[in-house]
């Protein structure tokens, strides 16, 4: 089964003009019109931080969703925000950025890697005792641009470990976009057959010249689920200082299409939302 999760959190957290609350809702509200499997909609971290998300409950508040079967994600830092998501019905999944990189897990979350292990296992009690999944996106999965020791066999190692704390979906994440294809292919070839009660996914950033390369490497090992962006846009204000864009969902689409989309992907109201992108991402 292919999975497509739309991220407009990760499209929009770095801006540093904020968008209006009511033109966030519109263009979720267009997004839950597509038919995705899920969205990354918003987070709940300090607004000192990622001031752009400060609006993501009344964001929650003005989305329609009577008729929408689509899963909505919400990206935590620490306890207190897991809570906060937790309490809100509508959110069906948080998300928590863990990085095989320490480098990396200070820079985004201010935790090393024993305080990050821990919040990560007390994050993981909050959410299933509130019915939530939770989604681990491996930061610096397909390796880092800080020096800090990193394999493929790594990466491995710590799915293992975190399969005791009951997490079974995994995002590998190409932080900064340095993923080589060989290493996209090697971890999804030697992670999906391991460890059969898990779901690994593919969070790519990519550049003009390689996204096919990167989407060739990941489906043909396995990979069956997917996070993009329509137009690319954002990248991780905590990576580096130059943000390196998204997987574009057009892209990922036109290499889907046509038989490969998922059932219910609506083309229509995707090219809908691709005319509102350039109103919520003007310049960029």
């Amino acid at each position: 089964m292919i999975r497509i999760t739309e991220c407009p959190r990760d499209a929009m957290q770095g801006l540093k003009g904020f968008i209006p609350t009511s033109l966030k809702a519109e263009y979720i509200n267009q997004l839950l019109r597509v038919g995705y499997y899920a969205i990354d909609f918003g987070s709940f971290v300090s607004p000192s931080v990622i001031p752009q998300m400060k609006d993501t409950t009344e964001v929650l508040n003005l989305l329609d969703l009577s008729a929408a079967q689509t899963r909505l994600i919400a990206i935590v830092a620490n306890e207190r925000g897991a809570r906060e998501a937790c309490a809100l019905s509508p959110i069906t999944s948080i998300g928590y950025p863990f990085s095989v990189s320490e480098t990396f897990q200070i820079r985004n979350t201010n935790a090393d890697m024993p305080a990050s292990l821990e919040r990560l296992k007390s994050i993981s009690e909050i959410a299933f005792s509130s019915g939530k999944e939770l989604v681990l996106y491996v930061s610096m999965g397909f390796g880092n641009p800080y020096g800090d020791p990193y394999s493929p066999e790594v990466v491995e190692q710590w799915v293992e470990k975190l399969l005791s704390y009951g997490i079974r979906l995994f995002m590998l994440s190409d932080t900064v976009g340095i993923a080589r294809p060989e290493t996209i292919r090697y971890l999804f070839s030697a992670l999906i057959p391991r460890f059969p009660q898990a779901e690994f996914g593919a969070h790519l950033h990519t550049a003009p010249h390689n996204w096919k390369e990167k989407l060739d490497a990941a489906w043909d090992s396995g990979c069956r689920r997917f996070d993009s962006v329509i137009g690319g846009y954002g990248g991780c204000p905590m990576a580096k200082d130059d943000l390196i864009g998204n997987m574009p969902t057009e892209h990922l689409v036109n290499y889907l299409s046509p038989d490969r989309l998922p059932q219910g992907f609506n083309l229509d109201a995707f090219a809908d939302a691709l005319r509102l992108a350039n109103r919520v991402f003007p310049g960029h």
